[in-house]
């Protein structure tokens, strides 16, 4: 398996062909009719017009062939949807997911101050009980202001997430930006990997982490809410009309607390905060009290 070129950033090439033109082409020389970076080019921007199928990338090519040949050879016109199927299907996965990356920061380099949440999520209809075969799980990171997919890793079930974000944080560009992760993801390693990366976290804290869990609900219960609307170094208040129901948020974060002793075992930890949410129904009045709590960098 060849290595990947790392992309010199002074060359400015923001093409999709310049960045993939490292990765590997898994057919042998005389079943080459087309160019693989005819194939990548034609597939992503496909993609990025909602195409969902190799059939999708066949048509996209065939009306918007003209355009296409201003920056593509297409010595062959464009490729059937049996070859973009085929080749992706043998293409190296790890690859190919390093020069997207390197494609995606070339169009938008500079993500700081950016909010980006890492989750996972199964696909849906992606398990095959035939063959025995689990749905697809993957962990995702997304730019919030940018409205990018800054990279995905796939993991053989949820549990996994813990071991895939440490690798899909290695992938990434994120400095200056500020890193959301829930409950699953609040690992003290996950914590100094961001930080490392010069990067601020925000993680949701529940029952995995139990003392800790337990000492900010009890610090939060020690205090005067209407006090910490005061005191608190944030606090943000808002309504909205959603799905049905009149909502309101409140939101409290605190600097000044009795729990700074943690922040020997958690790298960069400085705050704690809480989230309140009320709504009222269309027929009945719910009332439900989420208590979340988010860390900060220095």
């Amino acid at each position: 398996m060849g290595m990947i070129r790392p992309i010199n950033e002074e060359e400015k090439d923001t093409t999709i062909a310049g960045h993939f033109s490292d990765l590997n082409d898994p057919r042998i020389d005389r079943t080459k009719r087309h160019k693989l970076a005819d194939i990548i080019t034609i597939a992503i921007c496909s993609t990025l017009c909602m195409g969902e199928s190799w059939d999708a990338m066949e048509e996209f090519g065939q009306t918007h062939e003209q355009w296409l040949r201003k920056f593509l050879e297409l010595p062959n016109g464009i490729p059937s949807h049996d070859t973009f199927n085929r080749v992706f299907a043998r293409i190296d996965p790890d690859q190919f997911r390093t020069c997207f990356i390197s494609w995606v920061k070339s169009i938008e380099p500079k993500f700081d101050g950016d909010i980006i949440p890492i989750d996972g999520k199964t696909v849906r209809r992606s398990h095959d009980r035939a063959n025995g075969n689990k749905a697809i799980h993957m962990v995702s990171a997304w730019a919030c202001h940018s409205s990018l997919v800054l990279g995905q890793l796939k993991t053989e079930e949820k549990s996994n997430e813990i071991t895939a974000i440490p690798k899909l944080l290695d992938l990434l560009e994120i400095k200056g930006c500020v890193v959301s992760i829930d409950a699953m993801g609040c690992q003290k390693k996950i914590a100094e990997k961001i930080v490392e990366k010069q990067a601020d976290w925000v993680f949701s804290l529940k029952g995995n982490q139990s003392t800790f869990h337990q000492d900010v609900i009890a610090w939060f219960e020690s205090v005067d809410l209407d006090q910490c609307c005061r005191d608190a170094s944030v606090f943000l208040e808002k309504k909205e009309k959603k799905h049905g129901r009149l909502e309101k948020h409140r939101y409290y974060y605190f600097t000044d607390h009795s729990l700074g002793h943690y922040a020997e075992q958690w790298k960069g930890f400085r705050g704690i905060g809480m989230a309140l949410l009320d709504f009222v129904g269309t027929n009945k009045y719910f009332k439900n009290n989420h208590l979340v709590s988010f860390f900060r960098t220095h």
